[in-house]
């Protein structure tokens, strides 16, 4: 597709500070040539979608340009991290993409760069580090959190930009990550574009009168300031260029607020009524653009302008035209269940090591496979809350910072949500974090960026992210509701996710390694009641990408049983049980992979048998055993001699006192019990 040549005044997308303070004249002109096609390009599609061309909705950045447009031309495109807000349609111009791809992106056409599969402003480039946001936007700044630091850890001299405005300010996320990237120095600025209302809701009904927000810094220990962009867009840029300086060279982070306009209401769907009488027309009495262009005039004459105009008011038409006649996009659900995951990976090179076996629980076994993934890939790093000199909760990572240092094995504050988010963005950028979490009851904090942003990242723009979160998962210690839950069928509930959960110190070593190479997010369910419940001989197995399938413990011929985790070894001793009292043999499958699921030695196994027992710790109502039923029952009822058996947990939360929760998980004689039951 040829999309319409750039006018000269938007050839160039960089003003690198010593030029705006060397060529002053010319870097003003820049600025407003970016500003005016913005302004006219969110207009146009205002107009666009008005007449029924742009579905959803669309949001505009109608008076945030004297913002958004010397910021973005301020950065070094080539290193800098950033993620735009809803009002950043100027920043996305910028910073790459011709217009031609921004306008089928609002389109939702055939060309769209996220293959019409995100919403309008729903996108960015993660190739260039400008990270797609979610409307939870105060996800999106841990994710440049992350990032930025991916980048100076690999010696880039880069600043990272999160932006989010007055109302998100109150989200916990952001506080979390304000405190995350003090505490790690990261070069990361954050702007709040404080254009005074938070959908409908004005600030006086967000936070206490007169509350200055830039003065919030000073409670994470670093800089703050506020810059009003609606008055001097030169100004601004002089401010803004100073402050990208500053953060670059002290790796510090800084917070700004930004006194910014919402000249178009929330979105296009936004009647404005709660608006005061001439609130509105106050709003475009300091619309910085129209200023700045008077400026200009003042400068370079009428003339000049109207020619500048023109030029770029023809050139927007243009593009628009040409994406108009970009056909729809193809309805091929194949190639949308194909891009749920990054593509397989290649095995990594991994040391045939350890060689001789090593007798190991699967604590011990999991922290060998950690001290070999840190050996043997650099790219490695392991975070979470008290890994550190403490070793963990369930002392897993025990001696791993000291053998490996701060830097790859570190601490993270009670932060669940930032701290998986800077994970996410880590993983963007070619490292690979293990995040450990206390407890998996835990994950619940941070649910957003697991399922909502890593999740879907691959789906939506095409980017892998490749991590590994570890949780220790499951009762039968008697810890109560909220340290004993299983998630599974919770978390796997969300398309994106791959998840393994090993029962024996091999298959967790090997699992560990499986999932460090995926370029897809993968939790690694690690059942706590089996981290020092035996020894077993554990050695480097070439084969270790098998974890994905399911293995068959015992053959039988009477039923196929299912489970995996702990009540693995439950259903072996009541396999070995119905086999000596009553005769009885099964098919016994461990199943180690819960996501994706390997169903077909399993279903070989039931055309065989023609009864299905399915055994899982987790609570029995929307539990992951619900799953596997209906998905070989659908498929084969027709061999079935028996109606499905599920064994699971009850349906209450994880009761304390030992005496409730063995009543409450399945146990060894509960299974005989409801296995005999049915078979009579």
């Amino acid at each position: 597709m040829s999309f319409p040549t750039l006018p000269a005044l938007l050839a160039s997308r960089d003003l690198p500070p010593a030029e705006l303070a060397r060529d002053p004249a010319a870097a003003v002109l820049r600025i407003y040539a970016w500003m005016h096609v913005a302004r006219t390009g969110d207009n146009r599609i205002l107009d666009l979608f008005r007449q029924g061309l742009i579905k959803g909705t669309v949001t505009g950045g109608q008076g945030n340009e004297g913002l958004i447009v010397p910021l973005a031309l301020l950065a070094d495109k080539a290193t800098d991290v950033i993620s735009f807000s809803h009002r950043g349609f100027g920043g996305h111009l910028v910073w790459s993409g011709h217009l031609c791809d921004h306008l089928n992106q609002y389109f939702a056409n055939a060309a769209s760069p996220t293959k019409a599969r995100e919403g309008n402003i729903h996108h960015g480039d993660p190739a260039a580090r400008s990270l797609p946001m979610i409307s939870h936007l105060g996800a999106m700044l841990s994710n440049v959190a992350g990032l930025t630091d991916s980048q100076r850890r690999l010696g880039r001299p880069a600043v990272g930009f999160a932006f989010f405005g007055d109302g998100g300010s109150s989200t916990g996320d952001i506080h979390e990550t304000l405190n995350l990237a003090s505490l790690l120095s990261l070069p990361v600025i954050f702007v709040i574009e404080n254009n005074r209302y938070a959908y409908s809701t004005p600030t006086s009904e967000q936070f206490a009168p007169d509350t200055e927000l830039w003065r919030r810094a000073a409670g994470y220990g670093m800089e703050g300031l506020a810059i009003d962009t609606t008055i001097d867009v030169a100004a601004t840029a002089q401010t803004l260029a100073a402050a990208i300086e500053k953060v670059r060279q002290t790796s510090r982070p800084l917070l700004i607020e930004a006194h910014t306009l919402r000249l178009r209401g929330h979105a296009a769907y936004d009647t404005c009524d709660y608006l005061l009488p001439g609130e509105s027309d106050g709003f475009f009495a300091r619309d910085p653009l129209p200023k700045f262009r008077a400026q200009l005039v003042a400068t370079h004459g009428a003339a000049r302008l109207d020619a500048i105009d023109a030029e770029l008011n023809a050139w927007i038409e243009a593009c628009i035209t040409v994406s108009l006649a970009v056909p729809r996009p193809a309805a091929d659900a194949a190639a949308m269940l194909a891009d749920v995951f990054a593509p397989e990976s290649a095995p990594l090179p991994w040391q045939p090591t350890p060689a001789a076996p090593e007798n190991l629980n699967n604590a011990q076994a999991i922290n060998l496979g950690l001290r070999k993934i840190l050996t043997e890939r650099p790219e490695s790093l392991i975070l979470g809350q008290d890994i550190g000199t403490y070793g963990g909760a369930f002392k897993v990572t025990e001696g791993l910072l000291a053998a490996f240092g701060r830097p790859r094995v570190f601490n993270t504050p009670l932060a669940e949500s930032a701290c998986t988010g800077y994970a996410v963005g880590l993983a963007l950028n070619g490292h690979r974090p293990i995040e450990e979490f206390q407890f998996s009851d835990f994950v619940t904090e941070a649910a957003t960026q697991i399922t909502l942003n890593a999740a879907t990242y691959h789906f939506r723009s095409g980017a892998a992210v490749p991590l590994v979160f570890r949780l220790p998962t499951g009762g039968g210690l008697t810890f109560g509701s909220f340290h004993s839950q299983e998630l599974d069928s919770f978390l796997l509930a969300m398309p994106g996710l791959k998840a393994l959960y090993p029962s024996t110190p091999q298959d967790a070593f090997n699992a560990l390694l499986a999932a460090y190479e995926d370029n897809n997010p993968v939790i690694l369910f690690e059942h706590k009641a089996l981290y020092r419940r035996g020894k077993a001989p554990v050695a480097w197995d070439a084969n270790y990408r098998d974890i994905w399938s399911p293995k068959k413990l015992r053959t039988g011929d009477y039923a196929t049983l299912i489970t995996y985790g702990d009540m693995v070894h439950l259903a072996e001793a009541a396999a070995d049980y119905l086999a000596a009292e009553y005769e009885v043999t099964l098919d016994l499958f461990d199943l180690r992979a819960l996501a994706p699921l390997r169903l077909e030695a399993i279903e070989a196994s039931l055309q065989r048998t023609g009864r299905l027992i399915v055994l899982h710790e987790g609570r029995r109502t929307h539990g992951f055993g619900a799953e596997l039923v209906a998905r070989l029952t659908e498929k084969h009822f027709p061999s079935l001699k028996a109606a499905p058996l599920r064994i699971a947990s009850l349906d209450l939360p994880v009761p304390f006192a030992p005496e409730l929760e063995h009543a409450f998980r399945p146990t060894k004689d509960k299974i005989i019990e409801r296995i005999t039951e049915w078979m009579g």
